[in-house]
């Protein structure tokens, strides 16, 4: 490290190789292959980072530890952090096929129908609202919406029987 500190990018590049070897057998003793493999490249990185931090004076080998540690319990937190949850094979699951082909049989058969028609069975039948809000939400009168709900609900069940045949 001391080399590289003073430039010689051989003794830089030999280091890093070591180190990554070092490194790979650090974490897969303490993690998950895939983790290990990220931790090593933090470790890599974080050291490439703060190569200038490294005194001369000091132990190299108690210097790369500590990043190594540091990483290590990074990985660990991340890991308790974002912990799998198992899933159960028996997840219940509804169905809303049957009603989701209804609803498209419904609204192909108001399609059918004249707008008006089709509008007031909307509102009344389907939306549950009263012939006087049918009346004042689509501007018929209350007697026209009567006469569109009872002769488009006639067409619908004339429809609907020939489509059964």
């Amino acid at each position: 490290m001391a080399a590289a500190q003073g430039g010689d990018c051989q003794a830089y590049e030999h280091l890093l190789r070591e180190l990554d070897v070092w490194l790979r057998r650090y974490y897969a003793r303490r993690l998950p292959h895939p983790a290990a493999e990220d931790a090593k490249q933090d470790a890599l990185l974080a050291i490439h980072a703060n190569r200038h931090t490294y005194a001369r004076s000091r132990s190299f080998g108690a210097w790369i530890m500590a990043i190594a540690r540091y990483k290590w319990i990074d990985r660990m937190r991340d890991a308790s952090r974002f912990a799998a949850v198992p899933l159960h094979d028996e997840i219940p699951i509804v169905d809303h096929g049957a009603s989701a082909i209804s609803a498209a049989a419904v609204d192909d058969l108001l399609g059918r129908l004249k707008p008006a028609q089709a509008s007031v069975i909307r509102l009344v039948k389907l939306k549950g609202l009263s012939i006087a809000s049918a009346s004042s939400a689509t501007g018929q009168s209350a007697a026209l919406v009567k006469i569109n709900l009872h002769r488009g609900l006639k067409k619908l069940a004339a429809l609907a029987s020939c489509e059964a045949c």
